[in-house]
């Protein structure tokens, strides 16, 4: 799956509106700040902060 750049660079993160990096395998995005990762289900993004997925130190 490809991810459309113009959607990699209008997507923040919801909670603190930072910057988010695509996951190597292309299944989610990822808030360094709020250390968080936002799936991505049947190719759309999820972007809602109670589905976020909370990431390890």
């Amino acid at each position: 799956m490809s991810i459309d750049k113009e959607l990699l660079e209008i997507l923040v993160c919801p909670k603190c509106k930072g910057d988010l990096e695509l996951t190597p395998e292309e299944d989610g995005f990822i808030c360094r700040n709020c250390k968080l990762k936002y799936p991505i289900r049947d190719g759309i993004p999820v972007m809602l902060i109670e589905e976020a997925i909370k990431l390890k130190d």
